[in-house]
């Protein structure tokens, strides 16, 4: 009987490995992106749901950590552990961040467009070139934010301006909870792909 010559990999190989994603998914793949989800989704939604004690907040939290996995890969720093740890972090940070917002929701309505919204959060000390930088990014996102369709541009601003879930989304606006996952999906792709 002969063996398999496939052996398992050690956790130093495994390190290795999940390194490499981090670096390919700052590079752009999102095949990378999707190996990482398939090795950790479980355990982010695990721990995310000992936080949250909600399975659809669990839901909403985990799939957000790997949003932002994909966004700031770049901030992955090796230096401070391995990427487990890094996402692991994200995850807890999110789901800490959730369950705090549930205590301080407001129910009001606001828009990116609203004049009377406030959207420069830079202290007094931040220096010009910090200003600058800030209203650039934030007149390139307002910009950007016209690609959207009226549904997409909705269900964005509830999640992001208003901290709603996707469940909570779905109920205001009488929709599937799947509708505003996929309206909110696809928005922010639109997003990306036209600052990018």
């Amino acid at each position: 009987m002969r063996r398999s010559s496939v052996s398992p990999r050690s956790p130093a190989d495994e390190a290795a490995a999940d390194a490499d994603l981090i670096a390919r998914v700052k590079g752009g793949s999102s095949e990378a992106l999707d190996e990482i989800y398939r090795r950790y989704s479980s355990p982010v939604y695990s721990l995310v749901w000992k936080i949250l004690q909600n399975p659809e907040e669990s839901e909403d939290v985990a799939l957000d950590v790997f949003w932002q996995i994909w966004r700031q890969a770049s901030s992955y720093d090796a230096a401070r552990g391995a990427p487990p740890a890094w996402i692991f972090t994200l995850a807890r940070s999110r789901a800490i961040d959730r369950l705090r917002a549930r205590h301080r929701k407001e129910d009001r309505t606001i828009s990116f467009d609203d004049p009377a919204v406030v959207l420069d959060p830079l202290d007094q000390e931040a220096t010009p070139d910090q200003v600058a930088s800030y209203r650039q990014n934030r007149d390139a996102v307002r910009e950007a934010m016209k690609v959207l369709s009226a549904p997409q541009r909705e269900a964005v601003e509830l999640a992001f301006f208003q901290g709603l879930t996707h469940v909570e989304i779905a109920a205001k606006l009488r929709l599937p909870l799947g509708t505003v996952k996929t309206r909110i999906r696809q928005g922010l792709i639109r997003l990306r792909r036209r600052l990018d």
